[in-house]
């Protein structure tokens, strides 16, 4: 029993949807699996998904504010500083101290759900964060990046030991490559990118390369300090890019026509990044030999999610708890088709078998 992988879900753009496909494939994994548990570690200060999970609406938003207002939050903010504050070396905290159980607070979920709850003292805090990983190293054993980086790999590690089930880990991001995003994606062993169908992708796309990998050549200035250096240099794995989702494509012509336009953004791209370094992606069992292959292998089109999948999660309620009717977001009245929620639900599906 172990942990099957860590998945950080993160593209360097907002608006792409990221905390709505934490919560809809955390949500809908663990509905498929009962015999696993999910553990959503929210590393965005947004702390949306977490509102999600913890019952969506303003009932979530209460419940994220009561675990950041404890003496010790129960957040990734309460866990960092905790460990923190104990410096390094000294024993991790238990995971149980610091985790909630999502369905003690949204009975939409099932039971083997489980949350690092996010918290918007993680913005405040990040200037710490950065100098505790940039202090001099006072020995040659002692290594300070490498201990801040990897705080939330050894805080899933520490859940392994604890309780010996399998267990499927998703991280949600912040776009912006602040120091706890480079904890969030150093946690992690695979990510999901999340992609519009809009030029601005590609742009995205080909700057989430360079932060992770580096630039060729290297910045004569700032190249030196800059994340993937670091990493390659305390030999932090760099997650690979497991699967790219077409996320907020339009209803109209079907995922496939949409899917073309999202294509002709950021595919490209991605597909001449796998050509000259096929390692920054996971292996396929056949190898993608052109730019249609390789689309066939790396992406998914979740379709439209501003209707049922935004409403679904608003809710705090997975797919398969939606049903066609009216619902209140955000005081408007908002109608969600059946069909629809069948369609997200299957490419839902599609994604989590994947995993």
């Amino acid at each position: 029993m172990a942990v099957i992988q860590s998945y950080a879900v993160w593209n360097n753009k907002g608006g792409v949807g990221k905390s709505t496909i934490t919560f809809h494939a955390a949500s809908r994994y663990a509905e498929l699996n009962p015999d696993k548990k999910v553990l959503v570690i929210d590393l965005c200060p947004q702390s949306n998904s977490s509102m999600m999970l913890l019952g969506g609406g303003v009932g979530g938003e209460n419940s994220v504010l009561n675990l950041c207002t404890q003496p010790v939050p129960k957040t990734v903010v309460g866990y960092l500083s905790t460990v923190i504050a104990q410096g390094a070396g000294a024993p991790l905290p238990k995971p149980a101290d610091f985790i909630v159980q999502a369905s003690s607070y949204n009975s939409s979920l099932p039971g083997n759900i489980f949350l690092l709850c996010g918290d918007g003292n993680l913005e405040p805090m990040s200037p710490a964060i950065s100098q505790a990983a940039a202090a001099p190293a006072l020995t040659p054993s002692s290594k300070p990046w490498n201990w801040i980086h990897s705080i939330f790999k050894n805080f899933i590690a520490s859940v392994e030991k604890a309780d010996a089930s399998d267990w499927m880990v998703f991280i949600d991001t912040n776009p912006s490559f602040a120091i706890y995003t480079e904890l969030a994606v150093s946690a992690a062993t695979r990510l999901i990118t999340p992609v519009n169908a809009d030029d601005s992708s590609r742009v995205a796309a080909n700057a989430m390369l360079i932060l992770l990998h580096g630039q060729t050549p290297p910045h004569p200035i700032y190249g030196a300090w800059t994340y993937a250096v670091q990493a390659h240099a305390h030999g932090l794995p760099i997650p690979q890019i497991h699967v790219v989702v077409g996320n907020r494509l339009t209803q109209h012509g079907g995922a496939a026509r949409a899917f073309e336009a999202l294509s002709d953004a950021t595919s490209d791209t991605l597909y001449k990044a796998y050509q000259t370094h096929p390692g920054y992606f996971v292996p396929r069992q056949i190898p993608p030999k052109n730019l249609e292959e390789f689309r066939a292998s790396f992406s998914i089109a979740l379709r439209d999610f501003n209707t049922a999948g935004v409403v679904a999660a608003h809710l705090g309620k997975p797919l398969s708890k939606l049903t066609q009717g009216y619902y209140k977001v955000h005081g408007d009245d908002v109608y969600v088709n059946g069909d629809r929620v069948a369609e997200c639900m299957k490419a839902v599906d599609n994604m989590c078998a994947g995993l």
